[in-house]
């Protein structure tokens, strides 16, 4: 068995914004691993927020032995880029060599397409709203906040798009003085959820608050081991299988996550088609699925998944699984 890892990089179709900055494009790494003339297929990108770089994840990968197991990935390699790129190629690699799907190796039901939020950037409170009228006929809005003057931008999606769900991501950028002034306003303009609104190391100040919307744990729960530290805090986790580590852990950590009551929000990095592929896997029946990143990219996969009106599709062998 080999295993190889390029770096890959594709434009995105805007500028794209967070409370942490901004891109133009995003960096990803593809994994293959062949055994007998059969290859899976893997992506991941490296996230500068959990000390990931390019650099240290291909490094990562180069360092496995090319005879690893899934199994012996899981023990062997800590959750992250990496290990999510490598799972995912074992997957497919296995799939491929027994003639079935993943969602059948995995002991899952047939999976079908899932309604998918589409982002809004971070951006003055015009431009929004004006990227809010273009996509108000979509039933799942996701607005980029995490500033201590989102208020206006909160009230211009709404005025752009007054039918549609929206939910919001602060990605860590408010404070609990912030999210506890604004709390009842997203009330008030019918926010969904809220999304990490403290930074992870500060969200203790979430105990015994007020949460009159559902607040999700994002950059605060990355696989099973966060759980605990989530307790009277969340009421919602986002998994996404850059932080989980690949599927294997994804489905286990859904399952615990809904074991003690958490609802699921399925969401992703930014990355290609490849990288969408195993999560829409995961997106079954969650509350609230984000996998829109292909959408907002200007380049993808050769092969791509599909989009439409029932929202993202499970992928085509020819892709992946």
């Amino acid at each position: 068995m080999t295993i190889s890892v390029i770096h890959d990089r594709f434009k995105l179709a805007q500028v794209f914004t967070i409370s942490r900055g901004s891109r133009s494009e995003i960096n990803v790494l593809t994994v293959r691993i062949e055994r007998e003339g059969v290859t899976g297929w893997g992506e991941c990108v490296p996230y500068a927020r959990y000390g990931e770089t390019v650099e240290t994840v291909m490094a990562q990968i180069a360092a496995l032995p090319h005879d690893i197991t899934r199994a012996a990935l899981q023990i062997g390699m800590s959750a992250g880029a990496g290990r999510n790129a490598v799972d995912c190629a074992l997957w497919d690699l296995e799939a491929k060599q027994r003639g079935q799907r993943v969602w059948q190796l995995a002991g899952l039901t047939r999976p079908g397409p899932e309604l998918t939020a589409y982002t809004l950037s971070l951006d003055s409170p015009d431009k929004m709203r004006s990227e809010a009228v273009k996509h108000a006929h979509r039933p799942l809005l996701k607005i980029k906040l995490g500033t201590a003057d989102d208020m206006p931008r909160l009230e211009a999606v709404r005025a752009g798009a007054p039918d549609t769900k929206i939910i919001v991501d602060a990605n860590e950028g408010w404070t609990a003085q912030v999210y506890t002034d604004l709390a009842p306003h997203l009330l008030r303009l019918g926010v969904a959820l809220v999304e990490q609104p403290l930074p992870a190391d500060e969200d203790d100040a979430l105990q015994g608050m007020v949460r009159p919307v559902p607040v999700c744990a994002d950059e605060s729960c990355h696989d099973r081991a966060s759980l605990p530290k989530l307790r009277g805090k969340y009421d919602m986790v986002n998994i996404k299988l850059d932080k989980t580590g690949g599927l294997t852990e994804a489905l286990l950590l859904r399952d615990a996550a809904l074991a003690e009551g958490y609802q699921i929000m399925m969401g992703c990095m930014m990355g290609s088609s490849l990288a969408m592929a195993p999560a829409t896997l995961v997106a079954q029946g969650a509350i609230v699925t984000d996998l829109d990143a292909p959408l907002l990219l200007a380049e993808d996969r050769d092969i791509v998944l599909g989009y439409d009106d029932r929202g993202v599709h499970p992928p085509e062998t020819a892709l992946w699984g």
